[in-house]
């Protein structure tokens, strides 16, 4: 897989915040030398946020937001700048732009203390430093003074950028120390309706690449391959990963001391807080016993839910054959997800493998159900709870 098409979910999110005309997309073009944003000196150019996916040197592969200006007006505006502040929750480093040329910086100031409440890292940028400017403010101070017209300023703001990134994007994405270099890993892949003919589903394409990097030795199969495909082993695979829905007719056969995990448990991991899944999913030990019992299932991808899918069928279908009619499901798709008010009314949230979202985005929603006091977990967790094997799986 090429940098150009890391999936947005695997790259850095950088947040561009500014007013109408501070010169955010201006600043875009500057720092990727293309013109991937629209400019134009008319206010509200950019309305709703653009992705814009790129590979910045030397970081790799990114993706820019143009958000809309936060002191946009009317009615509309205001929707835009509601818009604006929805994507601190993905935001991994925030670029807050000021026109050098405003009269004051009372709307930087706001941002800039509503970003680092969200624990955002922020880099503030004084733009237009080829004009005339009028700093009157002494809480605003920024890191770096460009010129996204002249170029002046930008290599630093690149390096600005280098510096702030956050230590889970300079490592493995999905292994920690295990598996090491040489290991044998047997990777369980059902190609059922979720994946495509001709396609592989994202986390298995992740796995297979990042084990690749480490000099493993890959062996895949599918659910029903599993038997010959240990019998044609010199020796038993040291990990194998399987697809949470196997996890049950894995673990039968696995081998002894071949460690035992899934792909959506590796993307756990990576994207969002194990311990806190764990914890969580262990709130089903009194669901039993529970009047009622409220689930929100949470799904990150946006495709068109199909006949067996995991989401709104498998696992709503788990939940009532073992609690019954006690228990009473919600479910919410891609983008949409209540906020910590909203989720008072839930006893658990189920949340998929979020391969398709940035861990910050994972780490925004954890945040939120911790606030409203309800337990989260994932998917492969909730999986291997129910098949009766999570003490068995390896939680690396």
């Amino acid at each position: 897989m090429s940098l150009n098409n890391t999936p947005r979910g695997n790259r850095l999110h950088i947040g561009i915040f500014g007013r109408r005309n501070a010169g955010k997309s201006s600043l875009i073009n500057a720092l990727t030398g293309q013109n991937l944003a629209i400019v134009s000196n008319t206010p509200g150019t950019t309305a709703d946020p653009v992705y814009k996916s790129m590979e910045l040197h030397p970081i790799g592969p990114v993706v820019f937001i143009d958000t809309a200006g936060f002191d946009d007006e009317g009615e509309l505006g205001k929707l835009r700048v509601a818009k604006s502040a929805d994507i601190i929750a993905r935001t991994d480093i925030a670029v807050l732009v000021a026109d050098g040329s405003a009269p004051d910086f009372t709307y930087e100031e706001t941002w800039l203390a509503r970003l680092e409440e969200a624990g955002v890292p922020v880099i503030t940028v004084l733009n237009k430093i080829d004009k005339p400017a009028c700093i009157s403010s002494e809480v605003f101070i920024p890191s770096v003074r460009v010129s996204a017209k002249t170029g002046e300023g930008i290599e630093a703001l690149r390096k600005a950028i280098q510096d702030a990134v956050p230590e889970e994007y300079r490592q493995d994405q999905l292994f920690g120390d295990y598996p090491v270099d040489g290991s044998l890993v047997l990777l369980v892949m059902p190609q059922d309706i979720q994946a495509p003919r001709g396609r592989l589903i994202l986390p298995q394409v992740q796995t297979i690449r990042e084990l690749l990097d480490r000099k493993c030795t890959v062996l895949s199969t599918t659910a029903d391959g599993i038997t010959k495909a240990l019998d044609s082993l010199n020796r038993a695979p040291d990990l194998i990963v399987t697809d949470s829905q196997c996890f049950s007719e894995v673990y039968k056969q696995k081998p002894p001391h071949s460690a035992l995990t899934s792909f959506s448990i590796l993307m756990a991991a990576s994207k969002g807080d194990l311990d806190t899944f764990v914890k969580g999913v262990h709130v089903l030990d009194d669901a039993r016993t529970a009047e009622t019992f409220h689930v929100l299932i949470a799904e990150a991808c946006t495709h068109v839910p199909l006949n067996e899918d995991i989401g709104t069928v498998k696992i709503p279908g788990l939940l009532h054959d073992s609690f019954g009619d006690r228990v009473r499901i919600a479910s919410v798709r891609g983008n949409d997800f209540p906020d910590a008010e909203g989720l008072k009314q839930f006893d658990l949230i189920i949340h998929c493998g979020a391969c398709m979202f940035n861990r910050k985005h994972v780490m925004s929603r954890i945040a939120a159900a911790q606030e409203a006091g309800v337990p989260i977990t994932n998917y492969g967790i909730f999986l291997a709870y129910m098949a009766g094997i999570l003490d068995k799986v390896s939680l690396h």
